[in-house]
């Protein structure tokens, strides 16, 4: 299995995309979303996604240096169009918007449409309390990628349409991104192109049964991925459901509909709250950081070293990956080089070192 360093990489990826027709800007910002998933252990809204990028842009689904057009604004209201523009590079576009109206107000929201995939939502959500903010954020996909059956269906009708918070703490922040399904898609995809299973509970097939092979969600009729909850699976399906709500209703785009387009991208919606409008800041921070540490400070079972917060599993395999590298799947690897060679892109040498069972 290859293992690459994060810089070279982002270096590849960026290459990868701007031999593809992407701006050098753009390019670049996606590349280090990307590499910063991989980073941070969300391989499945890593550098996985440049094929699927890169086609959609051959297709014409999504487009390097789309504009951002405001359908609405006021002080504490944006509504733009990304015009299926890169996701990442649009959803920072928002924040550049919304940021300093939440600095004014106190609270602001804003909304994409006809976005790209906007990959980790924790991204925007780490952003965002670097400067003092907390974020509410989620997005669906457009009217497409309908992989969730309600509990008891055995069709998907929602995405995994992802919840994030995350707020500032005196130390790192405190960041919860979560799938409303038991797992993201990309995740099985993962798997799928690992060759291997996945964990238990985490699809049905077409007839509705429990399954670990992640090939159910790539053929027809297709299987679906369990909402989250398990036995009370109705609380991950109703947030699913709301959140579809909010983000295709409000940003003007799509909800979750039968017969589907392609999945191309995603609907947005962020709320932005600045900390230091309410109580204060010094309060905010206080009071959040001591009940980190309250929580931290739990007694733990037997084998489990240390209470892990929102964010903490994220800060520990950044840490690991920046010393130990980025492992790249052998399957990935072949599609990534032959992209690259189509293209005259230089192949990392990193790409020769093995990880050894």
């Amino acid at each position: 299995m290859p293992i690459l360093s994060a810089d070279e990489l982002t270096a590849f990826s960026q290459a990868l995309l701007a031999a593809h027709g992407v701006h050098a800007d753009e390019a670049q910002i996606v590349a280090s979303g990307l590499v910063g998933a991989n980073l941070r252990g969300h391989d499945s809204h890593g550098v996985l996604r440049i094929p699927q990028y890169l086609e959609a842009l051959a297709a014409g689904r999504i487009k390097t240096a789309a504009p951002l057009e405001i359908l609405d604004e006021s002080p504490g209201l944006l509504a733009a169009d990304a015009g299926w523009g890169l996701g990442q590079v649009q959803a920072h576009r928002l924040l550049d918007r919304l940021i300093p109206k939440a600095k004014t107000l106190g609270v602001c929201a804003g909304t994409l449409r006809r976005c790209g995939h906007t990959g980790r939502l924790g991204e925007y959500a780490e952003r965002a309390a670097g400067e003092g903010l907390a974020l509410i954020g989620t997005v669906n996909s457009h009217g497409s990628g309908n992989r969730v059956a309600p509990p008891g269906g055995t069709e998907g009708r929602l995405s995994t349409n992802p919840l994030c918070i995350g707020v500032p703490t005196p130390n790192a922040p405190l960041v919860l991104d979560i799938g409303t399904s038991v797992c993201a898609e990309g995740k099985v995809r993962v798997a799928f192109q690992k060759g291997e299973r996945v964990p238990e509970n985490w699809l049905l097939d077409s007839d509705g049964r429990p399954t670990t092979d992640p090939g159910v969600l790539y053929k027809e009729p297709s299987g679906t991925i369990l909402p989250l909850g398990g036995p009370q699976a109705y609380k991950g399906f109703g947030l699913s459901l709301l959140l579809d709500a909010l983000a295709g209703g409000l940003s003007g785009g799509a909800c979750s509909k039968g017969d589907p387009a392609p999945a191309t991208g995603n609907t947005v919606l962020f709320i932005l709250f600045d900390t230091g409008r309410f109580a204060g800041s010094e309060h905010f921070l206080k009071v959040v950081g001591n009940l980190a540490d309250y929580v931290r400070g739990c007694p733990t079972s037997a084998g489990v070293d240390r209470i892990l917060l929102p964010g903490d599993p994220e800060r520990l395999s950044l840490e690991k990956r920046k010393l130990e590298g980025i492992h790249i799947s052998d399957g990935l690897w072949q599609t990534l080089t032959g992209l690259a060679k189509t293209c005259a892109v230089a192949i990392p040498k990193e790409y020769m070192k093995v990880a050894r069972p």
